[in-house]
């Protein structure tokens, strides 16, 4: 999540130097008080970090924080050394001056504003500086800012006058406390530097400067900048006096109003024009009322606007002109009985350009310029990035804040609604307080795809209740090799698997006609990234420090089919809404083209999944992906429409995009019907969620966020998704009169256990949501437990140990190994297990993202659990360790020995993992008796099944048969039995039930 933390100095020491330069601030008044400086950069403030008072840098990955340093500089506009620094931010950085959260904060309400000295580059850059204003300490504040551009050379002193601070409203660390910039109680500044290209900086003098005076320390608000109505109907628009330190105005102030201008006409409504006094005395939060009606004209008609002019005396004005609108009304594209295609047609006939290309445009929340720019240029969509949250981070807070974007719409000519997409890949994860599930890759071990659907349906149900329609999920990924960040958002590692478990496209969008999408618990879904995304070679990533992710698919045709492309058809027969490319580039072999950015590849968006396939919803980029397409961007721009991109996910390039996009159909390099295309297909899917007949939340069943009811779903999905690999003289499951010793680093944290994409994009350790950790939900099946985590405490006394190792979070590339991980256990679990399984029998649980190599230790441990990444419900992990659900799990993946096994995967010619692909062993289930001539009846009998498409009793067979070969194979698992073993569960996925039993067989007589 982005670091908004700012604020100020405690050297308030004395005035600073005078300094002449083109450009100067104004000169002060004779009664202006001294400035006071506020940070001179001579060394006065550390670089530190909070809690500590000082200057820190912050980012939205490792690479965005700035470098900050003190240099000495002649040129020095005051004393002697200035504040210098580099940056190259991808997505947002910059550095905050913050007060150690226990200082006292300051009061600036004396002064005008704040100023400093910055050194031009002429580069037209944007800088924008925070304040903190208010609140119990600077991480319970509010946040105002303020810009200036970059467009003079040399030293140059900016003013920041106090009223062009604006309230943030796309981001806040705790909320509103009173949105008002009181200046009573300031915590600090912060500095928020240019994205997307590199540059260097130096500042210096930061200071307060001016006197206050009551036009600067009072202002008129309205409580909305849009105000939709009826045709007929009347607005009301309350204006609000509010001042800095609440306290009461010295002198009257006056607001003037008239309506004019707009797009309504006198037929539209009656003029109207007034005037407002707030006597001297007046109260800050007082409130006046005024109706601006409406007139009937019984004409079928666009919307129409009429701004509100308000002129104000004595106080700031509000920062936007406010606007009543007279809704659209008697048009066919409103007329809800009309089927969609009909109304798609009409409103798409309706729109110019310009209108088009906003319904193509897709930004980031936090990335909007102004909130008027969702009207100014016609979005069609916003979106939420990983960690990308209101605040406070409440279904509450997420519905007014869509609700308010939504509002903007409003002031269109066809007031088409936003389409608003989250990353909702295990839950509503960027909620808290969600429930969050179990990632895809426990999903897969379950084997269970009803199960999987009912997932999906918690997880639409959350995410609708939020405002939210639109989810980017799921994952269709075919992880190929585990040092793969992103292993875990794949169901598994066979085509056949992920096929399985596209249930979940049901469980979020409903039924595959599209019909229930407009219900108030379904979601449009997401099929990402197309395609080959799982199957990136090792070290091919040209992405940062990304080892493999994003890197190059190199695939013959066939393999391409069989492998990657499979779980597409299904997803588009299943009536998914929307798909995603991949980031990734795709090398056909033998085509002749090398490898190309999926976002480019005509071929295989309008070819493949386009035509072949009668794919019908749209294609939505990946985030700024079009950036990483060869060329300027007026080339990435055409080369990605073109290939069949109908939406572009740009979060910080939203303007420069629509202005491209229309540049370039005028210019004839994009076609008109290409971009029709693209709308009709935008605006369908608008249609079947009911958008138009209901764009604000739905806020019904925000009860249910969390509930026990989802919860049970969640805690049986974990529970599900374990998978046993070993278990030495029956050590599982646990008896509550065993005295058990708790160690590892995963056993007590919610959020090493929920893993990435969990509040944030990355994820992060520590109890970041609500939910029962692993130790927790021992602790409460009732047994006797006792917790250390680096298994420091006295192992005597007890009957066994639970040893919950694995991974840390982490998401995407960032995951990758090779970029700061691997597939080895940290130093500190494998001391731990060492310690417990030297002193009594052990349980070694792995939390993780993919397969750890524990072969160097395999024999300690007398048994051996994978898994996964639970999610919120710890207490499902300790159902099947205590034996209330038996475990069922079977692996997803193949458990490699060793890294340099990698990749390996079912089906390869070279096959001898740690455990083999489909290997799960049971628990409070006896093991059907018996041998070869056991398997040869279960192999008759699947054949006769498969035959009479009698899947479940198929299906039930190869499990009797699998378990038979499991006991009898044990530890002992050989690349001979190995081999057929993991060729028996795809034969079994793709229904092939008599084959998969023959394959078992063999493995039996191998074993």
């Amino acid at each position: 999540m982005r670091r908004t933390a700012l604020l100020l100095s405690t050297a308030l020491l004395t005035a600073l130097l005078p300094w002449a330069s083109a450009g100067a601030a104004t000169e002060p008044a004779a009664d202006d008080p001294p400035s006071v400086p506020v940070d001179r950069f001579e060394g006065e403030v550390p670089f530190a970090g909070q809690p500590a008072e000082g200057i820190f840098t912050w980012g939205g990955d490792a690479d965005d924080p700035p470098t900050i340093r003190l240099t000495a500089r002649p040129d020095a506009p005051e004393g002697e050394k200035v504040l210098t620094g580099d940056y190259d931010i991808s997505g947002w950085g910059g550095f905050t001056h913050d007060y150690a959260a226990a200082e006292p904060a300051h009061d600036w309400s004396a002064h005008q504003g704040l100023r400093l000295w910055w050194e031009g580059r002429g580069n037209g850059r944007r800088i924008t500086v925070e304040l903190k204003d208010g609140g119990a300490h600077g991480e319970a504040s509010e946040l105002w800012t303020a810009s200036f551009t970059d467009d003079f050379t040399g030293w140059k002193r900016i003013e920041l006058p106090f009223t062009d601070f604006t309230y943030r409203t796309d981001y806040q660390p705790v909320g509103g406390i009173d949105q008002v910039l009181g200046l009573t109680g300031m915590w600090g500044y912060a500095v928020t530097l240019p994205a997307g290209t590199r540059g260097d900086f130096a500042m210096d003098g930061v200071e307060l400067y001016g006197r206050a005076d009551q036009s600067r320390t009072a202002s008129v608000t309205t409580d909305s900048a849009v105000y939709p109505v009826k045709e007929g109907g009347t607005a009301t628009v309350k204006v609000t006096l509010a001042t800095t330190g609440a306290a009461p105005v010295d002198a009257p102030v006056t607001v003037s109003y008239e309506t004019t201008g707009g797009t309504a006409t006198d037929s539209d409504h009656p003029p109207v024009r007034g005037e407002l006094t707030f006597p001297a005395g007046t109260a800050s939060g007082t409130t006046r009322t005024l109706r601006i009606p409406t007139l009937v004209d019984d004409t079928a008609e666009a919307a129409e606007t009429i701004p509100l002019r308000l002129t104000v005396t004595g106080a700031k004005a509000p920062a936007e002109t406010p606007q009543i609108v007279v809704d659209a009304h008697g048009l066919p594209y409103l007329d809800s009985k009309l089927p969609v295609r009909k109304r798609v047609a009409d409103l798409l006939s309706r729109l110019s350009l310009e209108e088009k290309a906003g319904q193509m445009t897709q930004a980031e929340r936090g990335a909007l310029t102004a909130p008027g720019d969702i009207a100014a240029y016609d979005l069609g969509s916003l979106l939420s990035g990983g960690g990308s949250t209101p605040t406070p981070n409440t279904p509450e807070a997420w519905a007014r804040m869509i609700d308010a974007f939504q509002l903007r719409t409003r002031a269109t000519r066809f007031q088409i609604p936003l389409i608003y997409g989250v990353d909702a890949v295990h839950g509503h994860n960027n909620l808290v307080g969600a429930t969050v599930m179990p990632h895809n890759i426990g999903l897969g071990a379950t084997r269970d795809p009803r199960l999987a659907e009912r997932t999906a349906e918690v997880t639409a149900a959350e995410v609708r209740a939020t405002g939210v329609p639109w989810d980017f999920a799921p994952c269709l990924c075919v992880t190929r090799d585990e040092r793969w960040g992103r292993s875990y958002e794949a169901f598994g590692e066979d085509p056949a698997l992920v096929e399985s478990m596209e249930t979940v496209i049901q469980g979020l969008q409903g039924r595959a006609d599209g019909r229930d999408l407009a219900r108030n618990d379904k979601v449009l879904a997401t099929a990402k990234h197309f395609v080959g995304d799982g199957g990136t070679a090792y070290g091919s990533s040209t992405t940062g420090s990304y080892t493999i992710d994003q890197g190059v698919t190199t695939v013959t045709r066939q393999q391409l089919e069989a492998v990657h492309l499979a779980p597409y058809q299904d997803a588009v027969d299943r009536g998914v809404g929307t798909v995603m490319p991949s980031f990734s580039s795709l090398d056909v072999v033998g085509d002749g083209r090398g490898p190309v950015k999926m976002h480019g590849r005509a071929d295989m968006i309008n070819g493949v999944l386009k035509g072949r396939m009668g794919f019908d919803g749209f294609v939505i980029s990946d985030w700024a992906a079009i950036d990483q397409l060869p060329g300027d961007y007026a080339s990435d721009v055409r080369t990605s429409v073109n290939a069949g991109l109908d939406m572009i996910m740009v979060p910080y390039a939203y303007r420069d995009f629509h202005t491209t996009l229309v540049d370039e159909v005028k210019a004839g390099r994009i076609s008109e019907r290409r971009v029709d295309d693209a709308v009709s297909r935008i605006l369908t899917q608008k249609f079947r969620l009911g958008l138009f007949e209901r764009p604000y939340a739905d806020t019904a069943h925000a009860e249910r966020i969390g509930s026990a009811a989802h919860r049970a779903v969640a805690r049986r999905a974990a529970a599900e998704s374990q998978v046993l690999l070993k278990n030495s003289g029956g050590l599982l499951p646990l008896r509550k009169t065993q005295k058990v010793y708790v160690a590892g680093s995963n056993a007590d944290d919610i959020g090493n256990q929920t893993g990435g994409w969990t509040i944030t994009w990355q994820g992060s350790s520590g109890a970041i949501t609500p939910g029962t950790t692993i130790l927790e939900g021992l602790r409460k099946a009732g047994g006797s437990v006792t917790h250390s985590q680096d298994a420091s405490a006295p192992t005597a006394g007890h009957d066994v140990g639970v040893v919950v190792v694995g991974e840390t979070p982490y998401a995407e590339g960032a995951g990758d190994v090779g970029n700061g991980h691997d597939l080895r256990l940290s130093d500190a679990d494998r001391a731990a297990v060492d310690t417990v399984c030297a002193a009594m029998k052990c349980v070694v649980l792995i939390v993780s993202g993919r397969p750890q190599l524990v072969g160097d230790r395999l024999g300690a441990i007398d048994a051996l659990v994978a898994s996964w990444l639970p999610g919120t419900e710890g207490d499902g992990v300790a159902d099947v360790l205590y034996g209330r659900r038996p475990f069922t799990g079977q692996l997803p993946v193949t458990w490699p020995k060793s890294e340099a096994q990698l990749p390996i995967n079912v089906g390869d010619t070279s096959y001898d993992p740690q455990f083999p692909y489909g290997w799960g062993l049971t628990t409070l289930t006896k093991v059907p008796s018996g041998g070869a001539g056991t398997l040869h009846a279960l192999g008759v009998a699947a054949t006769a099944a498969e035959r009479a498409g009698a899947d479940e009793s198929g299906r039930a067979l190869v499990t009797r048969a699998r378990l038979i070969v499991q006991q009898k194979v044990g530890q002992n698992i050989t690349a001979a039995v190995a081999r057929p073993f993991a060729d028996a569960d795809h034969l079994l996925l793709t229904g092939r039930y008599g084959e998969a039993v023959r394959k078992l067989t063999e493995a039996y007589r191998k074993a």
